[in-house]
């Protein structure tokens, strides 16, 4: 059992909380940190832990083994070299950095102090998701060629208060891509086996009265040839899909959960998958934490979904595309 401290209690990070708080054996929130103490404090009380505003005392505190960081996107690379420094293993939810310079900053720091540092990108850990990797690598659906998805609906900063960080478009470029859209980069960069090389995207605020994008679209290209396909969009329902193409057959999964899949022969088979990734991604940390398996998000990978993010707002102003080599 690792003891953690919660660093951001928005809407967000409550519910990370929530998701494992007194449900896990492998992780526990020892302690909590954010901006207005008075926000949160009967959380706090509910959840059992101690709250405070003082992020440096965190670190500083032995009692705490691991930070999981659920601030506004541009505290994250800050926030990571502190706790690098101070020697805390980290969780951060996506994205870390807006940039791709940033996000190397960030990843250079942990390197140097040999300290994990995990991506929350928790649909890694999507039962669906996993099994589609698994056709992926074992050969079943032959030579990948190309890869969609969309991850669509309502931000629920809509319903928040006026000038939310999450309404704004500094901290969010590419309108849904920080909370929506940069999920179903990280599942092609998995599940097609390589980086992304170049982005053209198109961004533009048609419906929303906040000053963000709400429908974005982008073409990708990958290292190993794989061509991609992403829309996301803040002015519409609820919508998820990911889809891979190959040479031997498809696989799609719906609303993280309905895994369709299909071969040379027409027939396609359908299978529901559960879909509660969030326990099971900070399980995975805590587990990263302890040395029993690796964080299955790379630095690399990382670096590059952040490289993704910075070139879709970049694509969008000029109308031409990024490359990322």
């Amino acid at each position: 059992m690792i003891h953690a401290a919660i660093v951001g209690l928005g809407n967000w990070g409550q519910r990370l909380v929530t998701s494992a708080q007194g449900k896990s054996d492998r992780i526990r929130f020892t302690a909590g940190v954010t901006r207005t103490v008075a926000k949160a404090v009967d959380f706090a009380k509910l959840h059992d832990f101690p709250l405070g505003s003082d992020y440096a005392a965190v670190l500083a505190d032995p009692a705490i083994d691991a930070v999981v960081l659920a601030t506004p996107h541009s505290m994250h690379v800050q926030q990571i070299v502190q706790a690098a420094q101070s020697g805390k293993p980290i969780y951060v939810e996506k994205p870390f950095a807006l940039t791709r310079e940033s996000a190397e900053k960030a990843v250079q720091a942990c390197r140097q102090s040999g300290v994990l540092l995990a991506v929350g990108f928790n649909r890694r850990f999507l039962p669906a998701v996993q099994e589609v990797k698994r056709l992926v690598d074992s050969g079943k659906l032959g030579k990948i060629v190309h890869i969609e998805g969309s991850f669509s609906g309502p931000s629920s900063a809509l319903r928040g208060v006026a000038g939310g960080w999450r309404l704004t478009r500094a901290e969010n470029p590419g309108g849904g891509m920080t909370g929506k859209g940069i999920h179903i980069v990280d599942a092609m960069i998995h599940l097609c086996g390589g980086l992304a090389d170049s982005v053209f995207a198109h961004s533009e605020r048609r419906v929303l009265d906040a000053d963000i994008d709400d429908t974005t679209t982008l073409m990708l290209h990958f290292q190993n040839g794989v061509t991609g396909y992403l829309s996301t969009i803040l002015a519409t329902p609820k919508f998820w899909r990911l889809h891979v193409f190959g040479s031997q057959g498809w696989a799609e999964i719906r609303d993280e959960s309905l895994l369709t899949v299909c071969g040379t022969d027409g027939k396609s088979t359908v299978t529901e998958y559960p879909t509660d990734a969030l326990k099971a991604s900070l399980e995975g940390f805590a587990d990263a934490v302890t040395g029993a398996r690796p964080w299955p998000v790379t630095f690399e990978q990382a670096v590059n979904g952040s490289a993704v993010l910075e070139a879709v707002e970049a694509s969008a102003r000029s109308g031409r595309a990024i490359s990322l080599m």
